[in-house]
């Protein structure tokens, strides 16, 4: 029996909520105004069928901001295209192309677009040139103050390494697993419960209430029908009870759920799977007495620190392409590894692909082991949040795909000194999307 090694999350909060017993915790995200991203690219209305905006939104999920403006204009979900998605805990623009969309803007509560002319072709993420961040570090002390301006100085130099960060994690539950995992196994079952059932701290208190009713009831169809309100979640559960009790259809059931959701699975473990690639590479290659352990979500992985000339030009002339059966690989080290990173979780690169429904599919392409900040500059200040405290601004640009809260984990947590994203005043911490 192969040892599942995606460890329990009770068992790795647990850990992190002992460390915090003991070292003081930054803060991040405390106000809206503390986290700022905007949208950097070219892309511009030059004439056509697309009708291109600039979307900011505050406190609010990408998700979440496009099924309101499909809400409130009455639009397919198929016609809409953005990006990529942006912080829920934040004030952010990005750019969104709608086929036919309505020329004049919108505005709602947290969410504004303008309406910038008219396109060829949708917006997609290949039109990012990158990210321009603005964010606060609060409560630090003087020493932890000085200790970020230091590593700020060593990240202009060094870089940092491209992890994806926690906030591509949010589809996976108490249970530890992944929806994609159980998908490529063909487990259409376990699949659908991770989806629907599994409890995820991030839930709001509605969907708690949903998800524990689900798992009372599983497989009593009409029994989850009755308890549930409307809601998609719901309409899976009808496609359930309409079938003969001896012939479910998991399968069917799972290809309802939303493509966005569906794809936010594939990206969640295929961006877990590329950060092992990374942490196992770093490990190799740079000396231990420059590395870092830092805990991410679901793992601890090497950051490193004060690298020297040739392992920084080596670093940053590598890319890791994103694991999965479509690529084509001859053997070599780059195989290798994927492969020693699949065996962990107990599959084959053959096996990293879903059958069912086509028009899912894990992503095509690579991604730089290390990135550079661009346009960095910084601003220490007192903390008017936390009286005798000091706070940290920083201003920055990323390229496209870069998380700048791994940019913040590099600045407090190599130095001992552990961040806290803290929910903005006012707001709910709702999951990445609902079901």
């Amino acid at each position: 029996m192969i040892r599942d090694p995606l460890r329990s999350r009770h068992q790795f909060f647990a850990r992190r909520r002992s460390v915090r017993l003991s070292v003081h915790r930054v803060k991040i995200k405390r106000l809206p105004e503390d986290f700022q991203v905007s949208e950097l690219s070219q892309f511009a209305a030059g004439g056509g069928s697309y009708a291109l905006y600039r979307m900011s939104k505050r406190s609010l999920g990408t998700p979440e901001a496009i099924d309101e403006i499909v809400r409130r204009w009455h639009l397919p979900r198929a016609r809409v295209s953005y990006g990529g998605l942006k912080d829920r805990h934040a004030i952010t623009q990005q750019h969104v192309t709608i086929y036919n969309g309505p020329p004049r803007n919108m505005s709602e509560k947290n969410l504004e677009l303008y309406y910038l002319g008219q396109c060829d072709r949708a917006f997609t993420p290949k039109d990012i040139d990158g990210n321009r961040f603005t964010i606060v570090i609060r409560d630090l002390s003087k020493q932890g103050l000085a200790e970020a301006v230091t590593a700020l100085d060593e990240t202009g130099r060094d870089g940092l390494p491209n992890y994806f960060d926690d906030q591509r994690f949010g589809s996976v539950g108490e249970s530890g697993e992944f929806i994609a995992r159980a998908w490529c196994h063909g487990d259409f079952e376990r699949a659908l419960w991770l989806a629907l059932a599994d409890p995820n701290p991030d839930d709001r208190p509605d969907e708690r209430v949903e998800k524990r009713l689900l798992r009372e009831h599983w497989g009593r169809w009409p029994e989850c029908k009755a308890v549930l309100a409307r809601s998609h979640r719901r309409s899976v559960v009808t496609y359930m009870a309409d079938k003969p009790p001896d012939r479910p259809d998991y399968r069917g059931a799972f290809a309802r759920l939303k493509i966005d959701l569906r794809g936010l699975y594939l990206a969640a473990f295929q961006s877990f799977l590329w950060n092992r690639m990374l942490a196992i590479s770093l490990r190799r290659q740079i000396p231990p007495q420059q590395l870092v352990d830092v805990a991410l979500k679901l793992d601890s992985v090497p950051f490193y620190k004060e690298l020297d000339p040739a392992a920084r030009d080596a670093l940053f002339a590598t890319e890791l392409p994103l694991p999965s059966a479509r690529l084509h690989l001859e053997p070599g080290p780059t195989l290798s590894l994927i492969e020693e990173v699949l065996h962990a979780v107990g599959l084959e690169l053959r096996e990293l692909r879903v059958k069912y429904p086509r028009d899912s599919f894990f992503s095509k392409g690579s991604r730089a082991a290390a990135v550079r900040l661009g346009n960095h500059s910084h601003e220490p200040g007192l903390d008017e949040i936390y009286p005798g405290r000091h706070k940290l601004k920083l201003s920055f640009d990323l390229p496209r795909g870069a998380y700048a809260t791994i940019l913040v984990k590099r600045l407090t947590e190599c130095g001992a000194v552990p961040v806290d994203a803290e929910p903005i005043e006012g707001s709910e911490q709702p999951p990445q999307m609902s079901v």
